[in-house]
């Protein structure tokens, strides 16, 4: 059974939520100007949460392309927030060879699989059927990325060691580029120009779909040699994918891979590394705390809206106190306790700061996810920060409401039945 106090409690929330909300009704004009200031301050924090979150989780799917237990070496940091001084040690660095690749790939015991890639140029492919925009890019790889990409493929076979191993001009196309030059046809075994270079294609991967108005599947994939042949070594960076055999040996296959490049590069006892290891883990947290303090700089910005709402909501209740004097005389009269009047003017202040909080909530969502709209990504609604945007409105109605209610509930009982 419920106790008496806590049904008391109830009773005077309930009364002091229905007495509030006729008070915003017999005022319209003024309580939908007074909320306004407070839907302003939600939805500007709520807009940039939500594209932001939107465009976060498109990235972040981004920089998780790599599979599981995957990490990657490679000249230059994944992420980069500094200045260009800070980037200019990184391009000093000498290029990752093949030669280092295949150094790695024959002595990494601990690795299931070593991939070898790079990105080589975008232009146009060329069929019976049709050409394309210049937009195609073209991937350099070997046998071991398609596992550390998780390129899976759906027609023909990936690229082999023999592929790469001879330089055969044999590709693997994305799917999306697959169905635009060979339609309503299979695609495998038929040839395609590269640069005006015929290759034979040999497999089509899965379809991974569309990033920030992007395609991510517009793409080719030649054996890296063939494309160094093609396309020239010099002053061009290999990157390495390495695949862990499981979880609990990934950071002792971390470490093996640190001790071969450094060895490989000739890194000298006690050196720094000259070359950059990560993976899915370490590049989202990283975009993460670059993101945090833009979120947290944008949520301050935003609050100085909400706190202006508060100090309008404060003068509107300090007017409706002194309009509704003989009300609260009346009431005082009949038995209502300090608390009473206290809970009704405070309830009064938190309900017109929900409402308003309430509907910046759902404009802000709505606003923040035209950016999926716009871009083509999946629409998100971030509880959270919705969340906390109503616990704030709480907190600006309770404190800028707690005056004027203090002030409502000390007015002398007497004074204020004699008031006109």
């Amino acid at each position: 059974m419920i106790p008496k106090r806590y049904t008391i409690l109830w009773g005077e929330l309930r009364e002091s939520f229905s007495m509030a909300m006729g008070a915003l009704t017999s005022h319209k004009l003024r309580s939908a100007l007074t909320l306004l200031g407070v839907l302003i301050g939600v939805f500007s924090i709520i807009v940039v949460m939500t594209a932001m979150r939107v465009m976060q989780g498109d990235i972040e799917q981004q920089i998780s392309q790599l599979g599981s237990q995957t990490f990657m070496v490679q000249k230059m940091p994944g992420i980069f927030f500094g200045g260009p001084e800070g980037y200019e040690k990184f391009w000093r660095r000498k290029n990752i060879t093949l030669a280092q690749g295949l150094q790695l790939e024959s002595k990494a015991t601990l690795a299931r699989s070593v991939g070898i890639e790079t990105t080589f140029w975008g232009g146009q492919v060329e069929t019976q059927y049709k050409k394309t925009a210049p937009n195609v890019q073209l991937f350099g790889e070997t046998p071991g990325s398609f596992v550390a990409r998780n390129w899976i493929p759906e027609e023909g076979r990936l690229l082999l060691d023999m592929d790469v191993d001879n330089a055969r001009d044999v590709c693997v196309l994305g799917n999306s580029l697959a169905t635009d030059v060979f339609p309503n046809i299979n695609p495998v075994g038929h040839r395609i120009k590269i640069n005006g270079i015929n290759y034979t294609v040999v497999g089509v991967l899965e379809k991974k779909g569309g990033s920030l108005g992007g395609d991510q599947d517009n793409f080719v994939i030649v054996p890296v040699t063939t494309g160094l042949n093609r396309f020239g070594r010099w002053n061009r960076s290999l990157n390495l994918l390495v695949q862990a055999r499981d979880q609990a040996s990934y950071e002792d296959t971390v470490e093996q891979v640190r001790g071969i490049m450094r060895v490989a590069r000739k890194v000298p006892p006690g050196g720094d590394d000259d070359f950059e290891i990560f993976s899915n883990d370490s590049l989202i947290s990283q975009f993460n705390s670059f993101t945090l303090a833009v979120r947290v700089g944008v949520a301050v910005i935003s609050s100085i809206s909400l706190l202006a709402a508060g100090v309008g909501i404060m003068n509107i209740m300090l007017v409706s106190v002194t309009e509704r004097t003989r009300e609260i005389g009346i009431r005082r009269a009949i038995g209502a306790k300090k608390r009473n009047i206290m809970t009704q003017f405070i309830m009064e202040a938190v309900v017109i700061c929900e409402v308003g909080g309430i509907m910046g909530v759902i404009l802000g969502i709505l606003g923040g996810n035209a950016t999926s709209y716009f871009l083509k990504l999946a629409p998100v609604v971030p509880l959270d920060w919705a969340a906390l945007g109503l616990v704030i409105c709480s907190i600006v109605g309770i404190v800028f409401g707690t005056y004027p209610a203090y002030k409502a509930a000390n007015l002398d009982p007497i004074e204020s039945l004699r008031y006109e």
